[in-house]
C-alpha cells in the first residue's frame, strides 16, 4: 500500500505551520555521512568556540570563495559544505555544535600507501591558522584498500611496537581499524583498511571514527575539573564535620546563630561549585555515552593479540568519566548534608525563639493583668469622683431650689442623690466595658 500522498496535493492544506517545522526537519537531515568510493584521506579539526569566535566563523568560511576555487554545495544555520573545483572530490564540511565547531576535509587518494601530505594541505595555511576558536581535536584518517595495504602486513609491522595499539575488525569483518589514540606531530591518526565496504558504509565508518575521537576528548574535559574540586570538597566536608561538632556543643542562642551563619556560607560555596561544574560533568557523561554508542555501531570483531575499541575505552575512558560522575554525586550529597544540617539548626533556633516569645508573651500577660487591676481601681475611684461631683451639682441645685420651696432641705436631697448617682455611674461604666468587648470580638483582635 502506498503511504505517500499523491504529488501536488499538499498545497490544498490550509493548516497553520509551526515556525520551527522546516528548520527542525532540515536539522534532522543535516550532516549525513558522505559516500567514499575509494581510498580517501580525511582530516578532522574540532575547536572550542566562545561567543566572539562563534559569530565570526561564518565570515571566516566566506573567505573560501569561488576566486580561490571553492563553492558552496550545501548550507544551513549550523552546517556548510564546500567543494573544491581544482581537485575532483575534495570537500570541506563545517558543523556548528553546542560548545564546539568542526571542520572536516575529505580528499581522495590515488591508491598509493606512501606518507603523502595530510588532507589539510589543500587549504591555505593562513586561512587554517586564522580559524576562530581553540584547538581541541586534530585527527587524520587514512582509508586504503586491503589490496593496496594488506591488513596482515600492517599488523606485522605494529606487532613489535612498544606502545599499545588498537586493532579491530568492523562492519562485519569488511574493514580493519588501527589506531593508538596518541598525538603525534600535533594530531591523532586512524588507519582504515577497506576489505569490502560499500561507499556509504565507508563514509559511515569514517564519520564514526572521527566522532569517537572527538567525543572521547570532549568527555575527558571533565577530568581536570573533577580533580580541581576534589580538594575543595574535602575542605568543605571537614568544615561541615567541625560545624556539626559545634552544633552539638552550643549552649546559647548566640552560638547557634554563629553556627547557622557558617552553615549558610558553606552552603553558598557548595552551590556555587555545583553551578560551575554541573554542565561539564553532565556533558562528560553524555559524550562518553555517544562514544560507546558509536563503537557499538561499528560492530567490532576482536583481532587476536590486540584490544578492540570497546575494551580500550572501558579501560581508558570510563574511569575518568566515572570520576566525574562520582564528584558530581559527591557534590550533590554534600549539598544535601549541608541542607539537612541547616534545617536542623534552624529548627533549634526556631525553638529557642519560640521559647523566648513564650516568655515575652507571659510577661505581657502579667503586665496586662496588672493593668487590668489598675484599671478596675481607677474605675472605682472614677465612680467615687463622678458621684462626688454629681452630688455637688445636686446640692447646688437643691440649695437654689430652697428659695422657691423652703421645705426642701439641700442636705437631704444631696444625701438621697448620692446612691442613685453611684448606681447610675457604675451601670454606665459596665455597659461601656461590654460595648468595648463586643467591638473587639467583632474586629477579631
Amino acid at each position: 500500500m502506498n503511504m505517500l500522498p499523491p504529488s501536488g496535493t499538499s498545497g490544498a492544506y490550509v493548516w497553520s505551520e509551526h515556525p520551527d517545522r522546516q528548520r527542525i526537519n532540515a536539522e534532522f537531515h543535516a550532516r549525513p555521512p558522505l559516500p567514499l568510493p575509494g581510498p580517501t584521506r580525511v582530516s578532522h579539526i574540532v575547536l572550542l568556540h566562545d561567543k566572539e569566535s562563534r559569530e565570526s566563523e561564518r565570515d571566516h568560511l566566506a573567505l573560501l570563495d569561488q576566486a580561490s576555487g571553492w563553492r558552496v554545495m550545501e548550507e544551513s544555520e549550523s552546517h556548510c559544505m564546500l567543494g573544491y573545483s581544482r581537485i575532483e572530490g575534495v570537500l570541506v564540511r563545517w558543523e556548528l555544535h553546542t560548545e564546539f565547531s568542526s571542520y572536516t576535509l575529505i580528499r581522495p587518494l590515488d591508491g598509493s600507501t606512501n606518507q603523502a601530505p595530510t588532507a589539510l594541505e589543500v587549504l591555505p595555511v593562513d586561512w587554517l591558522r586564522a580559524i576562530p576558536g581553540r584547538l581541541l581535536v586534530l585527527t587524520h584518517i587514512d582509508m586504503h584498500t586491503a589490496t593496496a595495504l594488506p591488513p596482515e602486513q600492517k599488523i606485522a609491522e605494529i606487532s613489535t611496537a612498544s606502545r599499545q595499539v588498537v586493532v579491530t575488525k568492523v562492519a562485519g569483518g569488511r574493514a580493519w581499524v588501527i589506531t593508538d589514540f596518541q598525538i603525534s606531530e600535533g594530531a591523532s591518526r586512524f588507519l582504515l583498511i577497506d576489505a569490502g565496504l560499500t561507499p556509504r558504509q565507508a563514509g559511515r565508518t569514517v564519520q564514526r571514527l572521527w566522532e569517537i575521537e572527538t567525543y572521547r576528548v570532549l568527555a575527558l574535559l571533565g577530568l581536570p575539573v573533577a580533580k580541581s574540586i576534589a580538594r575543595r570538597l574535602s575542605g568543605a566536608e571537614n568544615a561541615l564535620a567541625m560545624l556539626m561538632d559545634r552544633i552539638g556543643e552550643t549552649r546559647s542562642a548566640e552560638d547557634e546563630f554563629s553556627a547557622l551563619t557558617e552553615l549558610s556560607r558553606l552552603a553558598a560555596e557548595i552551590e556555587h561549585s555545583v553551578a560551575d561544574t554541573a554542565f561539564r560533568f553532565a556533558a562528560s557523561s553524555a559524550y562518553s555515552a555517544i562514544v560507546m554508542q558509536r563503537i557499538d555501531e561499528l560492530r567490532e570483531e576482536r583481532v587476536q593479540g590486540f584490544p578492540p575499541l570497546r575494551e580500550f575505552m572501558e579501560r581508558r575512558l570510563l574511569p575518568p568519566v566515572n570520576t566525574c560522575v562520582a564528584m558530581s554525586n559527591r557534590q550533590a550529597g554534600l549539598s544535601s548534608r549541608v541542607a539537612r544540617s541547616s534545617q536542623l539548626l534552624r529548627t533549634r533556633v526556631d525553638l529557642a525563639l519560640e521559647q523566648q516569645n513564650l516568655q515575652v508573651l507571659g510577661q505581657m500577660n502579667q503586665r496586662a493583668r496588672v493593668q487590668m487591676r489598675l484599671q478596675e481601681t481607677v474605675e472605682g475611684l472614677s465612680i467615687v469622683a463622678i458621684t462626688y461631683y454629681g452630688s455637688q451639682l445636686v446640692h447646688y441645685l437643691s440649695k437654689g431650689g430652697s428659695k422657691l420651696w423652703p421645705e426642701l432641705s439641700p442636705e437631704l436631697a444631696t444625701a438621697a442623690a448620692i446612691p442613685i448617682i453611684a448606681v447610675l455611674v457604675a451601670l454606665g461604666l459596665r455597659r461601656l466595658r461590654h460595648q468595648l468587648a463586643a467591638d473587639t470580638n467583632a474586629s477579631g483582635l
